[in-house]
């Protein structure tokens, strides 16, 4: 048996040894000179050997306790080994991975997608699996949890939330908690998929120029009300829109520049500046708020407004749904450019659309942009000539 001081007082030789205290636990000694409890067992007829315990912050008495409370678990037919690692799964709950792998990528991600995808796990996913050890979650939990958010008819949603709960289980797998992501065999099949959504527009040459002078006398929030101005102009999404911040805007090359992680399809997007949008966006400049955003939040000079915003803006000018969205000014945008005779191509590369077949080879980005610039110009003149048409009659 081996005694505290003999413990203590062991030195470490040019390989690793150990030495029997009783009962299968030994003291192993490494080359370096650490010290490892090792309980040595036998269970089913197979012999194993596991750790439990580092010298000196376990004991002698403490490692004889442990190497106890395995014998216990072995009575029960119970391989101690085993029983440690699920120990630790247990720990491993849903809630606890998802903040670790949050925190382990959010410095890869815009602030706005880092709050959405916690948001979205906060309200869809941690309130029902968040304590739940991700290695008791299986494929049919999940089913009956998705499906849970298909019934609200929120499609587009469930497929973010399957999205960010399958990268989760991937983390997961990667560290070896888990040995597969139970979301991995739940076919796109067995789900309802999203409508396609026509956005409501106007096309209508003398309906824009209504629109447009409206706009112009928006009386309420001058965030929300320059964002209107500045959106038949750009024709960005909603949420490109708002977003916008000073960095992003180089007055010197009169050029948008929005990284690539706050775009649809994730590629860096360029809006050139027509004379109309240099104006708007310099008188915004003058407007000082301290704040990162061309578009604060009322309630904070930290956060932009929201699509939500912009939309409810349209309302207040009475105009509905059915009428125009605030996605509505792009499909504006490449209905008026198309029928103006602009390429198509250059049409599509200025929309953010992925690339297609259909880009000519010829095309290079430099050649793009300046046809881009020149097609912006022009659509910024169509856009006050179309809101200057009807005052021009009076």
């Amino acid at each position: 048996m081996l005694t505290d001081a003999k413990v203590k007082n062991l030195k470490p030789k040019n390989k690793v040894y150990r030495l029997l205290d009783y009962q299968g636990l030994y003291i192993e000694v490494a080359v370096s000179g650490s010290k490892n409890w090792v309980h040595r067992y036998t269970l089913n007829k197979r012999s194993t050997m596991t750790t439990i315990g580092h010298y000196p912050i376990m004991s002698l008495v403490e490692a004889r306790q442990a190497r106890d409370k395995n014998k216990g678990l072995m009575k029960q037919g119970i391989d101690p080994q085993q029983y440690k690692k699920d120990q630790i799964n247990a720990d491993a709950t849903f809630k606890k991975i998802f903040f670790e792998w949050h925190q382990f990528k959010k410095d890869d991600w815009s602030v706005d997608y880092a709050d959405d995808v916690a948001q979205r796990a906060g309200k869809y996913l941690l309130p029902h699996i968040g304590n739940t050890p991700v290695s008791k979650l299986d494929p049919q939990t999940m089913l009956k949890l998705f499906k849970r958010i298909e019934r609200k008819g929120v499609i587009d949603t469930l497929q973010k939330v399957r999205s960010i709960a399958s990268r989760v289980f991937r983390y997961c797998v990667g560290l070896n908690i888990i040995k597969f992501d139970p979301t991995r065999d739940l076919s796109t099949d067995i789900f309802r998929r999203k409508k396609t959504t026509h956005y409501a527009t106007i096309t209508n040459p003398i309906e824009i120029g209504g629109l447009l002078r409206a706009i112009e006398d928006y009386k309420w929030s001058y965030a929300v009300g320059t964002a209107l101005q500045l959106a038949p102009h750009v024709f960005l999404r909603p949420s490109e829109l708002v977003g916008l911040t000073w960095d992003e805007v180089d007055f010197t090359n009169r050029l948008i520049r929005i990284d690539a992680n706050r775009m649809k399809m994730k590629r860096a997007h360029l809006v050139p500046m027509s004379n109309q949008v240099l104006t708007i966006l310099k008188d915004l400049y003058l407007i000082d708020v301290s704040s990162k955003y061309l578009f604060p939040s009322p309630q904070s000079a930290s956060r932009h407004i929201t699509p939500e915003s912009v939309r409810a803006g349209l309302r207040r000018l009475g105009f509905t749904n059915d009428e125009i969205t605030t996605h509505g000014f792009r499909h504006m945008a490449s209905t008026q450019l198309n029928e103006l005779g602009f390429n198509g191509d250059v049409i599509e590369r200025q929309l953010a659309h992925c690339e297609s077949n259909k880009v000519r080879a010829a095309y290079n980005h430099a050649e793009l942009l300046q046809d881009r610039t020149v097609m912006m110009q022009r659509w910024s003149d169509q856009l006050d000539k179309l809101k200057n048409s009807e005052i021009a009659k009076k």
